[in-house]
Order: structure tokens, then C-alpha cells, then sequence
């Protein structure tokens, strides 16, 4: 009995031996894994300790500078120097208004009647615009309503420097004038490309505004080929560059600069009317006269004698059904006579009022500023070809160009 129970004491001790203290230390193993999981995972998600030689590569990285100064600043540093002031006096006979004294009786009986309105009375009239220089010989280009009429000319340099300014030139047509100084060392504005700027281009307008020198003002570009007659100055033949950029008297004559420094436009005229909107000339419509105003030479222009406006079929119906429309048009696409000016090359072809002007030299008219643009691109004394509809009658008339007055 012994035996046998010592046997299965035996053989009991024999399995624990075997199979369950192995399955005990493997399961105790397999807990003890499980536990050190969740250390073992935040530790993976600790950063590793920076060692010497990553500290030595990440000194020499390169250093990011940030700019110090806008594209404003350096277009205007570019060409800031180069912009002038001009200073223009000229004087102005005018007869004397009526006096008080002259009511006198005795005074009257003393003097003579018409003796003291007959004196003349001199006035000096003073001016201020802006102006840039384009090449080392002293070449400023500016407005003609600046220097118009000018007896004595003033240039001031941001410099400080003052010399008297000759007028060369004035096209007044175009709002163009070239002076000149003598001078050494003298500032260069760098002219651009006008017909490569697009809606929206930055803008960037210097001059000296109400006598405050080196103004720059900001905008873009907000609109090309703006018509001197939308404008409201039919006197001129210029398609303007419109800009918001601030454009204030005394600004008239300075550049008008793209992002890159470089003169893009002559900063003109502005708008009574509105806020923002200022006008340009194009630099290169300057650049094709500008050689010749300098040497002193008469830009001629060709004309017609016609006072006109484009016409749509939606505006002659309108004028048509009217009653008390002055005449009766057709109801087609072109530009309308408004009034024949006398003794002109229009009067002499025959052109009428209400006469619709549809094609010159076979290019088909749409509108008023491109019969106008035509007229100008031809020769002066250059005979053109007009198609012409008169009611319902069409006619073709031969049309001399002649010299436009450029003092008119």
C-alpha cells in the first residue's frame, strides 16, 4: 500500500515536474510582458537624447534673413533722384478792370475817360509740376501745361541742386514737353516697356504734389487705352493709363513707375470728379516724339474738322424715335458727324452732319477713338478714303488730311 501510494506521490511530483511548473513560469513570463508594454511604448515616443554631432550640423544651417525694405522702396531709390521739381514764371498783360476812382466826375474831367483803362497791367503768374531726367545730357521730360508759355524755368534736383531749365520743346496735343539743363552727374530714370503692362500692375507715382517734394504714392493699374475724350479732355489725341495711385497737382510731369523702377507713364491729369482715379501718358507714346521735341522740332497732326461719337444700332434707334432729335440717323455701326467745323478738309470732301462714318481705306469703323487713332497714324496732307452712310444712301468721299493747329 505504501508502495503504491509512494508511487503516485511519485509519478505527482513526476508531472508538476514536466508540464505545470513550465505552463506556471511561461504564464508568469507572459504577464510580465504585458506590464512593461505601456512603459515600453511611451518611452519609444520620448525624443532621443541629442547627441554632439547633431548639435555641431544644426549650427551651420543657413540663416534665413527676412527683407528689410519693400519693392517700393527700391523702385523709388532706383530712380528718386532722377525726378525734379520744376518751377515755372511767366507773365500775363491784362488790361485793368474798371476802378472805383473812375466814377469820379473830377477825376474823369482830370485823367480822360478812357485814359487809366487803357493802361495795360502786367502780372507774374508762377507755376510747380514735376518732371524726370532721361540721359546724362540734361533731357527732362515733362508736361506741356507745365512750361506752357514759361518766361523763366526753375529745375530743383532731390539733391539740392538748382539750375535754369530751357524749353526745347511742347507738343501740346499730346501733353508732351522736353527741357534742359546743364548739369554733371546727373541722375538717369530707367524708362520701360508702356505696352507690356497689364490691369492690375502695381503703380507707383512720385513727384513733388502741392510743392511737397519726392511724394511716392501706391495702386495698380485699373485700366489701358483709356481715350483722352472719356477722360474729358477732347483736345488731346492720348490714350491714358488709369491708376488709383494718389495723383495731385504738382504730381503733373513725374513718372509713373512699374515694381521694377522703371517709368512706365508721365502722371498727368486727374479726375475733379472722382477720388482714385488718376491718368498717365505711356512712356513709349513719349519715347516715339521725344528726340524730336528735344531738338526743337514742330510735331505735326493730321486732322479732319469733324466733331464726332460712336454709334449702335441701340443708340440710333434711341435718337430715331425721339421727337425731338435733331436728326435722324441710320440705325447701323459707326461714327456719327456730329458737326462739320468750317474751312476744314471735312468741309471741303463734302462730310454733312448725321453722315455715318463705317470704313476708312477699307478698315471697317467701330467707334469715335478709332477713327481718330487712324487719322493720327496717317500723313499730313495724306488723302483717305471714306465710306459714308447718309440716310439711306451710301457714298464714298475723298478726305485731305491737314496740319491740326497745335496751338488750338
Amino acid at each position: 500500500m505504501s508502495k503504491v501510494c509512494d508511487m503516485h506521490v511519485v509519478n505527482l511530483f513526476e508531472f508538476l515536474r514536466r508540464f505545470a511548473y513550465p505552463t506556471i513560469a511561461f504564464g508568469m513570463s507572459v504577464l510580465l510582458i504585458f506590464q512593461t508594454l505601456p512603459s515600453a511604448a511611451a518611452a519609444s515616443l520620448e525624443p532621443a537624447p541629442l547627441k554632439a554631432e547633431d548639435v555641431v550640423s544644426a549650427a551651420v544651417l543657413p540663416k534665413v534673413e527676412l527683407s528689410k525694405g519693400s519693392f517700393v522702396a527700391a523702385a523709388v531709390k532706383a530712380v528718386g533722384a532722377s525726378v525734379v521739381r520744376i518751377d515755372t514764371e511767366r507773365t500775363v498783360t491784362r488790361q485793368r478792370s474798371s476802378d472805383p476812382l473812375m466814377d469820379d466826375p473830377l477825376f474823369r474831367q482830370f485823367f480822360g475817360g478812357d485814359y487809366y483803362s487803357q493802361i495795360p497791367r502786367e502780372e507774374r503768374m508762377r507755376g510747380q509740376g514735376s518732371g524726370f531726367i532721361v540721359d546724362q545730357t540734361g533731357v527732362i521730360l515733362t508736361n506741356a501745361h507745365v512750361v506752357d508759355k514759361a518766361d523763366r524755368v526753375t529745375v530743383t534736383l532731390k539733391d539740392g541742386r538748382v539750375f535754369d531749365g530751357t524749353v526745347k520743346g511742347v507738343d501740346e496735343v499730346t501733353d508732351l514737353a522736353v527741357v534742359k539743363i546743364d548739369g554733371k552727374a546727373l541722375p538717369i530714370a530707367t524708362l520701360g516697356n508702356s505696352d507690356s503692362i497689364q490691369v492690375g500692375d502695381w503703380a507707383i507715382a512720385v513727384g513733388n504734389p502741392l510743392g511737397l517734394d519726392n511724394t511716392v504714392t501706391l495702386g495698380i493699374v485699373s485700366t489701358l487705352k483709356r481715350s483722352s475724350a472719356q477722360v474729358g479732355i477732347p483736345d488731346k489725341r492720348l490714350d491714358f493709363i488709369q491708376t488709383d495711385a494718389a495723383i495731385n497737382p504738382g504730381n503733373s510731369g513725374g513718372p509713373l513707375l512699374n515694381d521694377q523702377g522703371e517709368v512706365i507713364g508721365i502722371n498727368t491729369a486727374i479726375r475733379a470728379d472722382a477720388m482714385g482715379i488718376g491718368f498717365a501718358i505711356p512712356i513709349n507714346k513719349a519715347k516715339e516724339i521725344e528726340t524730336r521735341l528735344a531738338k526743337g522740332e514742330r510735331i505735326t497732326h493730321p486732322y479732319l474738322g469733324v466733331q464726332m461719337t460712336t454709334l449702335t444700332p441701340e443708340l440710333a434707334k434711341q435718337n430715331n424715335t425721339d421727337p425731338n432729335s435733331a436728326f435722324l440717323v441710320p440705325e447701323i455701326k459707326g461714327v456719327v458727324v456730329v458737326r462739320v467745323l468750317p474751312n476744314t478738309p471735312a468741309e471741303k470732301a463734302g462730310l454733312r452732319r448725321g453722315d455715318v462714318v463705317t470704313n476708312i481705306d477699307g478698315q471697317a469703323i467701330a467707334t469715335a477713338e478709332q477713327l481718330q487713332q487712324l487719322v493720327e497714324s496717317s500723313q499730313v496732307g495724306q488723302t483717305l478714303k471714306l465710306q459714308v452712310q447718309r440716310g439711306n444712301l451710301s457714298k464714298q468721299l475723298l478726305v485731305k488730311t491737314a496740319e491740326l493747329d497745335n496751338a488750338a
